[in-house]
C-alpha cells in the first residue's frame, strides 16, 4: 500500500492524479492552502474509494512549514513513498512585469518554494534510500517566451533544479521526475482562449500517475508537446527574438 503525499492537491490536475492512486488504494495526505476545498476534495475521493485520506492546510510561502509538513505526513502515514508537488500560480505577464515585487512574488511560489520542498523531500528519502518525488513543471521553462516568461523562468529554474537532483539522488536509489504539462484546460488558464492543444485535467492526471508508476525521468504531457518544444527550442536565437509568442 503506497503513501502518498501531494502538494497543491486541490488543483484540477492534483485531483485527478490522486483519485488514480485511491483506485489503487493508496495512503493519501493532501495539502493546499485553504482547508475547506481541502475538505471537498477528501470527501469527493472517499466517496469513490473509501481510501485513508489525511489533510493538512499549507501555506507554501510560509518555509518554516516545509519541513513541518513533511514531518507530520510521515508519522500520520506511517511514512511516505511518493511526493508529487502540484501547485502553482500562472501570472498576468503584462500586468507585473514592471513591478519588480510582483515578480518575485510569483518566482517565490512557482520557484524558490519548490526548490525549498524537492530538498527536503530529497534528503528526507536519500536517508531511507528510497522514494520518489514528481514535481509539475511547465514546457514553458523549455524557452522564454515574451507572452509568459516570468511564469516560464520560474518553472526553468525548476526543472534545472531537478535535472540536477535526479543526478545526485539515482546514487540513493530516488527517483525524481520532472511532469512538464502543456496547455491544460484548468480554472488556471480559464482566461485563455481554447484550441486544439489543449488537454483535460484527467487526461494529464492520468498521465502523471503513469510516469510516477513506470519512474520516468521527464515526461511531457500530453506525448506530443515533446516534440512541439524540441521544434521551438531549435529555432536560432537571432530569429526566436523577432517572432511574437
Amino acid at each position: 500500500m503506497e503513501k502518498v503525499l501531494i502538494i497543491g492537491a486541490c488543483s484540477a490536475i492534483a485531483q485527478h492524479t490522486a483519485k488514480f492512486f485511491a483506485k489503487d488504494d493508496a495512503i493519501l495526505y493532501l495539502a493546499d492552502l485553504n482547508q475547506s476545498k481541502l475538505d471537498s476534495v477528501r470527501s469527493d475521493i472517499f466517496a469513490r474509494y473509501k481510501t485513508q485520506i489525511f489533510t493538512e492546510e499549507f501555506d507554501a510561502l510560509n518555509f518554516d512549514k516545509h519541513k513541518v509538513l513533511i514531518d507530520n505526513a510521515s508519522n500520520a502515514m506511517k511514512g511516505i513513498d511518493i511526493v508529487l508537488i502540484a501547485y502553482g500560480t500562472l501570472p498576468d505577464q503584462s500586468a507585473i512585469q514592471k513591478n519588480t515585487k510582483a515578480i518575485v512574488r510569483e518566482f517565490n511560489i512557482n520557484c524558490v518554494s519548490v526548490i525549498s520542498l524537492s530538498s527536503i523531500v530529497a534528503n528526507y528519502f536519500e536517508e531511507r534510500k528510497k522514494g520518489t518525488l514528481a514535481v509539475i513543471s511547465s514546457v514553458a521553462g523549455d524557452r522564454g517566451r515574451q507572452s509568459n516568461y516570468i511564469y516560464g523562468a520560474a518553472k526553468g529554474g525548476v526543472s534545472t533544479f531537478l535535472q540536477g537532483l535526479r543526478n545526485r539522488m539515482f546514487h540513493s536509489n530516488v527517483k525524481v521526475i520532472t511532469i512538464k504539462p502543456g496547455l491544460v484546460d484548468t480554472p488556471m488558464t480559464a482566461h485563455l482562449p481554447k484550441n486544439a492543444l489543449f488537454a483535460s485535467a484527467e487526461t494529464v492526471g492520468k498521465g502523471i500517475y503513469d510516469a510516477i508508476k513506470s519512474g520516468k525521468d521527464v515526461v511531457y504531457l500530453p506525448w506530443f508537446w515533446k516534440y512541439i518544444m524540441f521544434a521551438v527550442k531549435a529555432i536560432p536565437e537571432s530569429i526566436f527574438k523577432k517572432l511574437k509568442l
